[in-house]
């Protein structure tokens, strides 16, 4: 049945006042003018699709184009996000205030808010960047999981909508909709609709080429209701759509459609998937499909049919927005949905910090991070954690945290699974959807199972948490496999990335601090296994990691040499100096956590951190990145290889990351007594 606010239509209900065929034509002829247009463009999938989003938008999607970012609207997910042009011409027709006739006409441009594949941010009306494929439709997962986990806080009244989603055989072939699949039947879903575009083509040709798969019955055996439907049936897809919307489970609609529809020669083959159809051929569409406009022309008889769709959602918005007003909960609400941290969240990090300063705790800089989620989760309950099924080694969960279960949404706590990949994108769901700060973490070697929706993270500007534990060859026994080499210079070379790599407890509450402050950016926590001392035992009331690097260690007299460090091997560095004291060599150690924000520094204070004399690196890891810092002078003591099993001491003697490899370095470079 639908639900008490509902406003979709019943099936069949005024049919004859919506014009479908009309209405589906338009996105058809706007997607293939367009394409045609900028002579660049995927034609097949809009035209295939036509049939299906408008039956989903006419009659079931509740949004008001005038307030995009109204918090109870339904979420629309183009997982297929070459077909771009689907969006554009629907969003067009809706009336969006940024996507007049001119964008459509400067499709794949430069400047062009309509570009090759959709981008939020960018555009009104996209709920989420897509284009690599399977992204759409995980990112997917974690909307609709966003939306159980707040309507089971504030109840119907506030939070009650539905995740749509258009994925074509692409997004199920990617080893991401797996995961995705499987985490969202567990989950029991039942807000998520997933309508297949079923066109069994491919670029290459026909899917047969590479795939067999009974999507139906993957599916169904991930716990999904799966239905078939013929995707160019207007009132079988209501009918589908409206049993969709009675379902206990998420569920999946195969749309069988025909690529490039109405294409007189191109329709239902390759041909049609990502080239222009020409002017012959569109020429032979509109006659098909008894479109008799020019380009880019829509009758008003059409545009006032999907004028429509946007004054139902401005009144379902309004009704809402009386809700809220009469909600005792709306102040609450509001601010999680705002993403404020409480006014009194950095007075109480600080007052831990100083107690970090007392204490000095010896810890591994993955347990600094479990306890500083202690004090941070009691001081917010924005914070969403999880981990993909490493939860007591990452260290993510607190006391008091609730899992998320099965029909129980609760919680705060999120056991992905080992899905690293799946996980990410399910974060940037629940960042986008807004009402949660999710961190989630894994191994930092399995970053790289992440790294399609870390990258996606990072590219929209989401504040994303990645706990990134068992950093560098400390870890150990479990050998080179496990050993994070290459990891960090990835990550550093990722526009738009904080990658933190605290030396101590203090620094991981200072990088916490952070991240989470960091509304437009995501953040990579990389943490140690092993055990490294508290040198911060001086409280500062300043954020010294948000310098990105700084003086940890002053030269007694003169800067004979300047060794710079992050993380673990900031122990090292110490070391090193006072090997190198008794020597009579001055040295000024310094800590640099965080590459991205030492860049952000005045040209004086880089050049202060820093100094004129040589410099020495250390860090377990791979050189790349670092001759910046170093200078053609400088030395750099870390990995040349992949790691081995072994205990760790062990292996960083055989490695040669150690005090004395940093005097034999640093006496390369100068004479040493």
């Amino acid at each position: 049945m639908l639900t008490s606010h509902s406003t979709a239509l019943r099936p069949h209900q005024d049919v004859a006042d919506l014009p479908h065929d009309d209405m589906a034509n338009a996105l058809r002829a706007l997607a293939m003018d367009a394409v045609e247009q900028a002579k660049s463009g995927h034609p097949g999938m809009p035209m295939g699709m036509a049939d299906v989003a408008t039956a989903l938008f006419s009659r079931f999607m509740k949004i008001d184009p005038s307030r995009p970012d109204w918090a109870d609207r339904d979420r629309f997910v183009l997982s297929a996000g070459h077909g771009s042009m689907l969006l554009y011409a629907i969003n067009h027709l809706l009336g969006y205030a940024d996507m007049g006739t001119d964008q459509l006409r400067s499709f794949r441009q430069l400047g062009a808010i309509t570009a090759g594949h959709p981008e939020h941010g960018h555009t009104l009306g996209v709920e989420t960047t897509t284009g690599p494929l399977g992204q759409g439709l995980t990112t997917a997962v974690g909307m609709a999981l966003a939306e159980r986990m707040l309507n089971a806080r504030f109840g119907d009244e506030l939070v009650d909508h539905h995740t749509y989603v258009i994925a074509g055989d692409g997004c199920l072939m990617e080893g991401i909709s797996h995961e995705a699949i499987d985490l969202a039947g567990h989950l029991k879903l039942s807000k998520l609709v997933v309508l297949w575009d079923d066109n069994g083509i491919s670029i290459d040709g026909k899917t047969s080429l590479s795939t067999s798969t009974d999507q139906l019955a993957r599916f169904a055996a991930s716990g999904w209701k799966a239905m078939r439907v013929d995707g160019h049936a207007p009132y079988a897809l209501i009918d589908a759509l409206t049993e969709a919307r009675t379902s206990d489970r998420p569920v999946l609609i195969a749309c069988r459609t025909t690529i490039g529809f109405g294409a007189p020669t191109k329709a239902g083959t390759e041909a049609v998937h990502g080239a222009p159809l020409g002017a012959t051929e569109i020429e032979g569409a509109r006659q098909a499909l008894g479109w008799s406009y020019p380009p880019f022309e829509v009758p008003d008889s059409v545009r006032t049919a999907w004028a429509a769709i946007a004054e139902r959602g401005a009144k379902a918005r309004e009704a809402w927005e009386k809700r809220l007003s009469a909600s005792g909960r709306r102040a609450d609400f509001e601010a999680a949905m705002e993403g404020d941290l409480p006014a009194d969240f950095d007075e109480k990090l600080d007052a831990y910090k100083r107690e970090l300063s007392l204490t000095a705790p010896k810890v591994a800089t993955r347990k600094a991070s479990e306890m500083a989620l202690g004090v941070i989760n009691r001081a917010t309950d924005l914070t969403v954690g999880g981990s993909a099924d490493l939860t007591h080694s990452n260290l993510t969960l607190t006391k008091g945290m609730v899992s998320v279960t099965p029909g129980n949404y609760g919680g705060r706590y999120l056991h992905y699974g080992i899905r690293e990949h799946a996980m990410a994108a399910v974060m940037n769901g629940l960042a986008l959807h807004r009402g949660s700060i999710p961190y989630g973490g894994t191994f930092m070697v399995f970053s790289d199972y992440a790294r399609g929706a870390m990258r996606l993270s990072a590219l929209m500007g989401q504040r994303v948490v990645y706990v990134l534990t068992h950093d560098s060859i400390g870890l150990g026994e479990d050998g080179p496999t496990h050993q994070p080499v290459e990891h960090l210079a990835m990550l550093r070379a990722t526009p738009n990335l904080y990658v933190f790599r605290p030396a101590d407890a203090v620094e991981t509450l200072e990088a916490w601090q952070l991240a989470l402050h960091a509304e437009g950016t995501p953040s990579v926590l990389a943490l140690s296994r092993q055990n490294l001392p508290t040198f911060r035992t001086e409280h500062s009331e300043e954020n010294l990691v948000g310098y990105g690097a700084y003086v940890a260690r002053k030269p007694k007299r003169r800067r004979d040499v300047t060794l710079l460090a992050t993380g673990s091997e900031v122990e090292i560095a110490f070391k090193g100096a006072n090997l190198l004291a008794e020597r009579g060599v001055d040295a000024a150690v310094v800590s640099m956590p965080c590459w991205e924000l030492f860049e952000r520094q005045s040209h004086e204070y880089r050049r202060a951190v820093l100094g004129t004399a040589p410099r020495v690196a250390i860090e377990a890891a791979a050189r790349l990145g670092w001759d910046r810092w170093i200078g053609e002078r400088g030395r750099f003591v870390g990995m040349e290889g992949f790691g081995a099993s072994g205990p760790a001491p062990d292996l960083y003697r055989h490695f040669n990351i150690t005090p004395e490899a940093v005097v034999d370095a640093t006496c390369d470079l100068l004479t040493c007594a």
